[in-house]
């Protein structure tokens, strides 16, 4: 296109007032073009695309580029043809296309949950536990019962709802609890005989239903009550000796520390995935900052709260805690992947259930058990 045309007066090829008249026999009134005028006649020029930026923009923009000619004529109006003394009128101007949408913010990170009432559900949780391990050690027995109880009630609803899978609640939830008391009363030996009686229990009240399922049922009724119930029945052990309370404080602590660690340095620093498939959210950095978060918590627990413990075992202590920690958090966060969901319950705003908040302390809690009888005795 010949950028001269645009805003010039009409060429030859416009026919005056005089011209107008002499042609009339010869076609039809109005503007005509030669041959070789119409062969330049300009062609309607091609808009550039603006890029996408989705969402509402791009309804906005594309109305502001359809409302306004994309190009001016330069052709007088019908009224100025025959009238010499009407001027053509003045070319409109082109409407100036919408301005670029500037470009959107990268999002902020954000922790995925609700910090503000996590942090006070677990300021009150903790308030609570602390209260009755150092008052009444019984009072805190109860207190890992009734965990133990809800626990199991979130894990066999979640079964039953996603998978089909009926494990006898009724006798979890008696036998859990009885774990619990025994091996606080009678240590490890009392914890083996409840987790026997509550399995055959488990297989005994399956029976009273159709046959169907009874193998997946009694299957899921048994893992539930090692998963839950028995490693719980550690802190109740830890709690039997003479600096209990003591001990399952460090035994707390480093587990707290250690997920407080991984989530703020994951969260800061965090870019190459751990376990993808299984959490996404978790990060190699975020692990680093578990080992060295627990480590640093457990020389200062051994060194000051724990009767005989030295600074060295507190760091062989906090880098086991951060492994299994781990571990519990990917193992919980496999069976709800397998269940298609993402936490265990709703009970606890902020944090989702309360398995969602066991997930890490369980399987820590034998290990911690362990070490500290080999380190500085049962007591």
């Amino acid at each position: 296109m010949n950028d001269s045309s645009w805003g010039a007066p009409p060429q030859a090829g416009y026919w005056g007032p005089s011209e107008q008249g002499s042609a009339q026999g010869a076609g039809p009134a109005g503007p005509a073009y030669d041959a070789q005028d119409a062969q330049h006649t300009r062609p309607m020029p091609i808009v550039p695309e603006e890029p996408a930026h989705g969402g509402d923009q791009d309804d906005d923009r594309g109305a502001a580029q359809l409302s306004g000619p994309p190009v001016r004529d330069d052709r007088p109006s019908a009224g100025s043809y025959g009238n010499p003394s009407q001027k053509p009128q003045k070319p409109q101007e082109p409407m100036p296309s919408a301005a670029p949408q500037p470009a959107a913010p990268a999002p902020k990170k954000s922790a995925g949950r609700d910090l503000g009432a996590a942090i006070g559900v677990g300021v009150g949780l903790g308030a609570v536990i602390v209260a009755s391990l150092f008052i009444v050690k019984a009072v805190f027995v109860g207190v890992v019962a009734v965990a133990v109880v809800v626990g199991l009630w979130e894990l066999t609803s979640r079964l039953e709802e996603r998978k089909g899978i009926k494990a006898p609640l009724v006798p979890l939830a008696v036998g859990g609890a009885a774990m619990v008391v025994a091996g606080y009363v009678r240590g490890a030996e009392g914890a083996w005989v409840a987790v026997a009686l509550t399995a055959l229990a488990v297989l005994v009240w399956r029976m009273t239903e159709p046959p169907e399922g009874y193998l997946k049922d009694v299957t899921a009724g048994v893992f539930a009550a090692f998963y839950v119930p028995f490693l719980a029945t550690f802190v109740a052990m830890m709690l039997t000796a003479d600096d209990g309370p003591r001990r399952v404080l460090t035994f707390l602590l480093l587990t707290v520390v250690s997920d407080t660690g991984a989530y703020a340095i994951g969260w800061r620093f965090g870019k190459h995935k751990l376990a993808p498939r299984i959490s996404p959210g978790k990060t190699r950095e975020g692990l680093v900052g578990a080992v060295l978060f627990a480590m640093v918590g457990g020389a200062l627990c051994l060194q000051f709260l724990i009767e005989d413990g030295t600074w060295w075992q507190g760091l062989i202590i906090g880098l086991a805690v951060a492994a299994t920690a781990t571990l519990g958090d990917l193992g919980e966060s496999m069976i709800k992947r397998d269940l298609g969901i993402k936490d265990m319950g709703t009970l606890l705003p902020g944090h989702g259930g309360i398995m969602d908040r066991l997930d890490s302390l369980l399987p820590t809690a034998p290990v911690v058990w362990l070490l500290l009888v080999i380190f500085v005795g049962s007591g």
